[in-house]
């Protein structure tokens, strides 16, 4: 089978690999669609991202679906021809935070197109891929695969919003209109809030998040000083989805928030931070990190074969593998692309 196969830095090659037959209780799924992320990215631009870095090579690729090619023994959840979603975590399943329903948090994690642990966790960007029946998620049979390859992406936005606490009536900042701050505007609207402003340093992300729901967009590129009316009487917003991953967004968003409101950091950022730690006291924020998902994956995908939460417009193209090199070049262009996908 072929895969893309990250070596170093700037340095992804299609080459064949060999394929397995699935054990006891494994499916290996035929992939057809796989989203690129923001940390694909990073590891084929800069060669990892903080302490994690590329040491062998390994295919990348963790936002995927596909069908199933081939069922080992004792597997009864999925047959020979569906399509499924695949969940790219596989947690131990016993370590104490399994135990206590936490899996994002398990000890012993493997997660599809990593390279936190050594070896390196092989990803979905191959033609075929081996994972245990459990991560296999069916689908309806005519579900299209680049709509359930958003599974993973959006189940991290639940699991962000699921940190915020209620959103129904709520007024909610969306910091970072990339895909993720883009879907995290999709869940707020699903999940009922009032009003959604969103922000980023360029046009392009913010004219679709307005497409997707936001009430307002604001440039802070453009107008700097675009939040200090929100700052006015102590804040204005009950929540905050820092999806940016920057000290400068996450500054502004204290500034903005209401005594009591509740920010979440959804994204990750390059370096140690300085918090306006007597702003927190004094407002009584809760600032609450969120990390990868867990149950999400599952209402994830019922969300999206119901069509409850619609995220193709972030689609901006399908890209062959045998294209994955332009392809991760065009998802790194902001300006050009929101979400990019390899079609295998």
């Amino acid at each position: 089978m072929q895969a893309a196969v990250l070596h170093a830095a700037r340095d992804l090659r299609i080459e064949d690999r060999a394929a397995r037959a699935p054990g006891a209780g494994e499916v290996a799924v035929r992939i057809r669609a796989g989203g690129i992320c923001g940390s694909d990215l990073h590891y084929y631009q800069d060669g990892g991202f903080g302490t994690v870095r590329v040491r062998e090579p390994i295919v990348l690729g963790h936002e995927i679906a596909g069908e199933v090619a081939a069922i080992g023994a004792g597997v009864t959840s999925v047959a020979v021809g569906a399509r499924v979603a695949v969940n790219p975590s596989r947690a131990c399943g016993a370590c104490r935070y399994c135990l206590e329903g936490a899996a994002q948090h398990c000890l012993d994690m493997r997660f599809f197109g990593s390279a936190m642990r050594m070896p390196h966790v092989q990803g979905g960007f191959s033609e075929e891929l081996i994972c245990d029946a459990a991560q296999a998620v069916p689908l309806p049979a005519d579900m299209d695969l680049t709509r359930a390859a958003f599974a993973e992406p959006l189940a991290v936005c639940l699991h962000a919003a699921r940190q915020a606490g209620d959103l129904q009536g709520k007024r909610v900042l969306v910091t970072g209109a990339g895909p993720i701050g883009a879907l995290c505007v999709l869940v707020a609207r699903h999940a009922g809030a009032r009003e959604i402003v969103a922000t980023d340093l360029a046009d392009a992300p913010l004219a679709l998040v307005r497409k997707l729901g936001a009430d307002r967009t604001l440039n802070l590129r453009a107008d700097a000083a675009a939040l200090d009316p929100f700052a006015a009487e102590k804040g204005y917003f009950d929540a905050v989805l820092e999806a940016s991953g920057s000290a400068i967004a996450l500054g502004g968003a204290f500034a903005a928030l209401r005594p009591g409101g509740t920010i979440v950091q959804v994204g990750i950022g390059g370096a140690e931070w300085k918090l306006p730690i007597n702003t927190l006291v004094a407002k009584e924020i809760t600032l609450r990190g969120t990390f990868r998902f867990h149950a999400e994956f599952a209402l994830a995908v019922d969300l999206l074969a119901s069509r409850r939460i619609d995220p193709m417009a972030l689609l901006t193209t399908v890209m062959p593998l045998a294209d994955a090199v332009a392809a991760f070049d065009l998802a790194a262009d902001r300006g050009r692309a929101m979400k990019v996908q390899l079609a295998l």
